[in-house]
């Protein structure tokens, strides 16, 4: 499956605090010291020194529960988690300190074994985290919808069970956490991240050309070989002007097929009124004429000819009723838009932009 856009929650590392001073000998003082001003300076090389010296010089209990704290403190600073957490775990450090440090040494199966011992928002987060980090994406999508039912349906939770649901191929539960995302948020990033995701997957050219509308809509489309691939789409659907304003938007270089294209395109929108209305009059013909109409902006007449086209119940059926609701959305008909978009069948390989241009519908006013 495809590598999402969202982001991992990052788990705060619960570092060890510096030590407080207590009653040791010189030279294990003298040790702690230095392990300190190495950590200070991020010296792992003199941490590490400084630590086995006041290891090798301790004899009491206090001198080594010191030591070993120092060992926490000064490991985790120079990004030794795995030294840190193994001093601290020796000295009966609290699970929500280990965890995270286990965590950030990529011993994963073991910051599991002690978070889901320790319960807390926090040790649910990182459990979800190893489970995302392994690949193990089901078990992710069970932690993070224990950490919704437990704590609510925070953004940050809904973007990474999405993620989660997209590796593992639950299209339908991607959806369903999507459209709650996007019901919260419909800015540009948050249409982004899922239009992009599926712009990546197989498609028809019908389904292709209604998402690079949507992403036109959304002002999500943005890289110059899209918008190219849009107006191509567009040009071969019978909507000349979606593609001239596709190739104006992303502006025509000197390259030789760019300006055939604009040249194909400009020549195409001048006969595209005549076509439109020629075309609309026959039902055989009359999604070709919608898409006419669609394209000049005559977003009445394309939606009669769509509604011709469905009446024909002909091939044609559920592209029309996908294109008749991209006309209704622009023309502001959000109840006729919605019904269209419900009324494509699974079969037509429409369904998944119908339900998507359906949720950018809905989000509308």
């Amino acid at each position: 499956m495809l590598k999402t856009a969202r982001l991992l929650i990052v788990v705060p590392l619960l570092a060890a605090a510096m030590p407080a001073s207590a009653a040791v000998s010189q030279a294990v003082g003298k040790a702690l010291n230095a392990a300190a001003a190495a950590a200070k300076s991020r010296n792992a090389a003199g941490v590490a020194a400084a630590i086995g010296q006041a290891r090798a010089a301790s004899s009491s209990a206090e001198e080594k529960q010191k030591t070993a704290q120092m060992a926490g403190y000064a490991f985790t600073a120079v990004g030794r988690y795995a030294e840190a957490a193994a001093a601290l775990q020796e000295v009966g450090a609290p699970c929500n300190q280990l965890a995270p440090l286990y965590y950030q040494a990529g011993q994963l199966d073991k910051a599991v074994g002690i978070a889901k011992g320790c319960g807390g928002e926090g040790m649910q987060i990182l459990v979800a985290q190893v489970y995302t980090r392994q690949g193990r994406h089901k078990d992710a999508i069970a932690s993070y919808n224990k950490l919704i039912a437990s704590n609510g349906a925070k953004a940050i939770y809904l973007e990474n069970l999405a993620g989660a649901q997209y590796k593992s191929g639950d299209k339908a539960g991607y959806l369903a956490t999507t459209t709650k995302l996007i019901k919260v948020d419909a800015s540009p990033a948050r249409w982004k991240a899922l239009l992009t995701n599926f712009q990546q997957t197989n498609m028809r050219s019908e389904s292709k050309l209604a998402l690079y509308h949507l992403m036109f809509s959304t002002g999500t489309l943005d890289r110059k070989e899209d918008y190219h691939d849009f107006a191509k789409l567009a040009l071969m659907n019978g909507q000349a002007a979606v593609a001239k304003a596709a190739l104006d938007k992303s502006g025509v270089t000197s390259d030789p097929m760019d300006q055939k294209l604009s040249a194909a395109a400009g020549k195409a929108v001048a006969s595209e009124g005549p076509e439109a209305a020629k075309l609309s009059a026959a039902p055989a013909t009359a999604f070709k004429g919608g898409n006419a109409w669609l394209g000049l902006n005559e977003y009445g007449k394309a939606i009669t000819a769509y509604d011709k086209a469905i009446g024909a119940n002909g091939a044609d059926a559920d592209y029309a009723r996908v294109f008749k609701g991209i006309a209704a959305v622009k023309a502001g008909q959000k109840s006729v838009a919605i019904a269209s978009f419900k009324g494509v069948q699974e079969k037509s390989g429409m369904k998944d932009i119908a339900d998507l241009w359906s949720l950018y519908a809905s989000s509308r006013g």
